[in-house]
């Protein structure tokens, strides 16, 4: 469905006391697929440029190098067709939500936009966007700061999905959720993914989540990929020493622990 060659992204800086501008490779010649109806994970910690490939897959960032193909075409987003097929779930739900606006507000405004429902259909279809991911119609009239964090994830997601996507990024979306709260969004991910078919492009530096959550991973390390492969095989046998530290830091993983101390 998806497949990105040679992308890169060049950031210019300001050096410290005025000295000029300096350039960094955020991503450098990353080259990757992303199978249909599938999940796929991007690993890495803080810096790796996982967000930043996440950004230009939906056109928020414009690379400078490579190339994105969706289903045989150049990525592009010149269109609302394709502006709604790809959709992205951010991580602070605070900041993607416009505090002055109602939950059922916020998700009518794209649908009404891309296509053109009003009055009883558009109720209709924010009513069904909102309990596509457990959340009560009536909730629809809250204002997001009388909401918990994990309601708003959902709901920044009912958005995202309100465009009928094929494929949904979803940069970091539990970091700042409690542990029960994030098995309950992943879990709607996965829901998501076997029920609708939507391929769903997942950014995290958690490596203990990918296990049960991602068909695929790739784990990237200053921009440029360190290993990637089926999740099963990687965690089994993870090739890249980067990819085995990762591992072994994750709690009770012994077998990571004992590959990175025997290499």
């Amino acid at each position: 469905m998806l497949k990105v060659t040679g992308l890169k992204k060049v950031f210019r800086v300001e050096k410290m006391f005025g000295a000029g501008k300096t350039e960094i490779a955020a991503i450098d010649g990353v080259s990757f697929e992303a199978k249909e109806g599938s999940i796929l994970a991007i690993v890495g910690e803080s810096g790796s440029g996982k967000t930043t490939i996440a950004r230009c897959l939906a056109g928020i960032e414009t690379p400078d190098g490579g190339e994105m193909v969706y289903n045989g075409n150049k990525l592009e987003f010149d269109t609302k067709e394709k502006r709604a097929a790809v959709q992205y779930v951010f991580q602070d739900t605070f900041g993607s939500l416009n505090p002055r606006m109602k939950i059922r507000d916020a998700i009518a405004e794209p649908i009404e936009f891309h296509f053109g429902k009003k009055s009883a259909d558009l109720r209709t279809s924010v009513d069904a966007c909102l309990e596509s991911v457990g959340i009560k119609a009536e909730t629809g009239n809250k204002y997001p700061h009388e909401l918990s964090g994990g309601q708003r994830q959902r709901v920044v997601i009912a958005r995202a999905l309100s465009m009928n996507p094929r494929l949904l990024i979803a940069d970091e979306p539990v970091s700042s959720l409690d542990v029960s709260v994030q098995a309950q969004i992943l879990s709607l991910f996965q829901k998501l993914n076997r029920e609708k078919g939507i391929s769903i492009i997942f950014i995290t530096h958690d490596l203990r989540i990918v296990k049960s959550l991602a068909h695929d991973i790739i784990v990237l390390k200053n921009g440029k990929i360190e290993e990637r492969g089926g999740v099963a095989d990687v965690y089994r046998e993870p090739k890249s020493p980067y990819t085995r530290l990762l591992l072994s830091s994750i709690p009770g993983n012994q077998a990571g622990s004992e590959k990175i101390h025997g290499s």
